[in-house]
Parts: structure tokens; sequence; C-alpha cells
């Protein structure tokens, strides 16, 4: 112990690598970027920080090229004498590969799905679109929530629904899917799909003419569906980046006939993605047509929203019922004012003239006189 040698003098650089690369938690290939001038050459020329998340997600062998925004970033450091352009962008790769790769580990695991974008089918819009799939609860206001796709005589005719995630980069562990029973019709039907599978991508250019608007550039396993009310769990092998903040799910064949018309149904009372979303410090640029990206560190101080902050659900069919009920409640309230100031000008007069009782001691000629009111 008394002599004390650095191994990066006395190994090739291949096996520094592996050995440095055997560090599994990012923060310790920071931690050995620290020890020394050396080392630190050392971690950065060679990239580890981006091995690292390489390693972690295969997805980011498509990134071209990462940039910083230019607001809140730090300037590279001058090392030595070197100042080529080479170093620059090996530096500027570790600075945000590092911090992606904390992302990973530290950003709250949360529900990723923000927005319902299209079904390939609806039963009848808006009161059973793909907005009612964002909210966890299968009734709103005494009114089931749900989306519901058309009948079908065919069982074997399968559905899609179409999601933006919170960000354009998110580490996706599971998917949740909670098939809607009917508790309205007799026999409580649940109308939920043998199997689904999920597809993770991005959206096209806006001038790209083609008829599908999205590219997926990873398609999950077929998992079977059981026909159960309840949040079914449906486990990727592998914790996936989606990079573009897109899904799509793909429910494969029906189990349950409509008893009033004979046809098969889907519906989904619930849907969660679960995983870290990256943004807002993480945002991406698609190459078109190479299907590489651009990694953009937008801040190495934001992080994902805490745990506990309430997510904003976009659902417009629910908020227009919510102007709606406001609208009846403020006309329940004129109705209630207008009830008063009735009830108060007719005491006054029965108070006032005993000569006029019999007016009002037919109850059903009153009550009818008010209801009209």
């Amino acid at each position: 112990m008394e002599i004390q040698l650095d191994f990066l003098n006395w190994l090739d650089p291949d096996m520094s690598i592996k050995i440095l690369m055997c560090l599994e938690d990012p923060s310790d290939i920071v931690r050995a970027s620290c020890v020394s001038r050396q080392w630190r050459n050392f971690v950065i020329m060679n990239g580890l920080s981006k091995q690292l998340c390489l390693r972690m997600f295969p997805q980011l062998t498509r990134v071209d090229h990462v940039i910083e925004s230019s607001c809140n970033m730090k300037k590279p450091v001058d090392v030595g004498s070197s100042k080529s352009m080479e170093w620059e962008t090996s530096l500027r790769e570790h600075r945000v590969y590092s911090f992606l790769a904390r992302g990973f580990t530290s950003f709250a695991v949360r529900d990723c799905n923000r927005k319902g974008i299209c079904a390939s089918s609806t039963d009848n819009y808006p009161a059973e679109s793909i907005h009612n799939t964002l909210e966890p609860r299968d009734r709103i206001d005494r009114r089931a929530s749900y989306w519901s796709s058309k009948g079908q005589s065919n069982p074997q005719v399968p559905e899609t629904l179409v999601y933006k995630l919170t960000g354009d980069l998110c580490a996706i562990t599971e998917i949740n899917i909670q098939p809607f029973q009917a508790y309205f019709q007799p026999g409580l039907p649940i109308y939920s799909a043998k199997s689904v599978r999920f597809q993770l991508g991005h959206k096209k250019s806006p001038v790209d003419p083609a008829d599908d608007k999205f590219v997926w550039t990873y398609t999950s396993q077929e998992f079977p569906m059981a026909q159960e009310n309840r949040l079914q769990t449906f486990k990727l092998p592998e914790p996936l980046l989606c990079i573009g903040g897109f899904l799509r799910i793909e429910l494969l064949g029906r189990v349950q006939r409509q008893e009033m018309d004979g046809l098969f149904y889907i519906c989904v009372s619930h849907v969660q993605v679960m995983g870290r979303s990256l943004s807002p410090a993480f945002n991406v640029e698609i190459l078109e047509p190479s299907e590489g990206f651009v990694l953009k560190a937008l801040s190495y101080t934001q992080t994902s929203l805490p745990e506990d902050e309430p997510r904003a659900i976009f659902n417009p069919y629910l908020e227009r019922r919510a102007t709606d009920l406001e609208i009846v409640n403020l006309l329940r309230v004129g109705a209630a004012v207008l009830e008063e100031i009735v009830a108060g000008e007719v005491d006054d007069e029965v108070e006032g003239d005993d000569d006029d009782d019999a007016v009002y001691e037919d109850d059903d000629e009153f009550d009818g006189e008010f209801d009209y009111i």
C-alpha cells in the first residue's frame, strides 16, 4: 500500500475503459472524472457517459449530435492548451449524457400519458371519446366515462388508440389498461380486447404527404388481456426509450357482444403509461428521412415534475360538461332566488288581506302557477 499506482498509467486504454465501464451508477462515472485531470480527460475523450447511456438505452444510437441551449449552460472549460473542436464536442457530450443518465435513474416514475390524439373508431363522439381514458374514474358526475369502439359483426377486427406523452423523451417501463364494465347493461358485460400490442414513435414532418402521420420505431410483443374490470399491467421486457413522445395501443380481437344489437365492441375505461419523462430538461428534433435525431439539453437545473404534483388532463368533452354544469347551477341559483321572492310576495299578500285567502287555498292551483313561473 505504500506504493500507489494509477492503473491508467499501467494498463492499455481498452482495459482501462472495461474497468471503468463496470460502474453502473451514472454518478460514479462523474465521480471518476473528478479524481484527477488525467482521469477527467480520459472519461471525457472516451465518451464513457455516452457509452453508459447507450448501454441503458440502445435507442440512443440514433442520436446524430447533441446541442445545449444557449441559456443557463456551462461554457466549455479549457484543459491544458487543448481547444480543438474534438475536445469541445467531447466535453459537451459528456455534460449532456451525464445529466441524461442521471435523469434515467433519478427522475420520478409517473404516469406519462398526457393527451389522447385519435382512435381508429368511436361509437358515440364525444361522449365516448378517447379523452375519457385519461380519467382514472369510470364515472364522472353520475355519468360513465370510457372510450368505445364502433360495433363489428367480426370479432377479429382490431382497434387502435394513439396518445401524446408528457415529453418527447420518455423512458417507459409499463402500460396499464382497464377495460370498461357496462354497469348499466344487463349482466354487467366487460368489453375487453383479447390481447394488446404497443408501438412507440414520433410524428412525421408536416410536409410529408403520406397518409400515416406517425413513424413507429418500436413494436412490442403481444400481451393477452383478461376480461376483468381492473387496471391490468403490461410490463415491457425492459425499459424502452420513446423518442418523439407518441404511443399507439393496438387492441386485438373482441370478446364481448352487446345484447342490444348483437355486435362486438371494445371499451376502455383508463390508460396509464408509467415511466420517467425527461421533459422539460431534454427535447429532441427528428431528422428526416434518416430517422436520426438531435438530442437537446435545455437545462441542467430543471427536473421532471415532483411525484405529488397534480397533472392536468386535457378532456374537451368533460370541460364542456363542466361548463354546462356551471350554467345549470347558475340557473338553479336564479330559480331559488326567484322562489324566495315569490314566496315573500305571497306571504305579504296573505298577511295584508284576509279576504284573499281563498285564492291560495287550492294547493293545486297555486302549484301550477308556481311551476309556470
